[in-house]
């Protein structure tokens, strides 16, 4: 489920692996579940999380304080996040910029809208694993 990358009396870094999700969902512990009970630590605070297929890095705080700090940080733009996607697919750009306000649709997923009132932005780079597969 996880991998401690980083322990720190503030806070832990770990490595969420992909498939599992930050919540738990019905009898399945969640993330949150799992880092409490392999670090024998309950005392812990999320900061941000990760999708249920979104693999990576994941800030859990050992004090509402510190979580209160961080948070305003990640709010703030102070941290800048980072996202790799691999695909065996040549992507239709090399490059590119998506920005607009977010909003939850019916099923749940997040959908990008054409209002900028609060947007998010994504940019994008594509790069080739082997020579011409870009």
């Amino acid at each position: 489920m996880f991998t401690l990358l980083h322990s720190d009396p503030r806070f832990y870094l770990i490595n969420k692996h992909p498939g599992v999700s930050f919540h738990r969902e019905g009898e399945e512990d969640g993330l949150l579940d799992a880092v409490r009970a392999g670090l024998d630590d309950t005392a812990l605070w999320p900061v941000h999380r990760l999708d249920r297929i979104t693999s990576g890095l994941i800030l859990l705080a050992r004090s509402s304080q510190v979580a209160s700090q961080l948070g305003a940080a990640f709010a703030g733009h102070a941290v800048e996040k980072y996202y790799l996607a691999l695909s065996d697919r040549k992507p239709q750009k090399k490059q590119g910029l998506i920005k607009g306000d977010m909003e939850k649709g019916r099923g749940g997923a997040w959908r990008l809208l054409s209002t900028q009132q609060h947007p998010a932005m994504t940019q994008f780079f594509s790069f080739s694993v082997q020579p011409g597969l870009r």
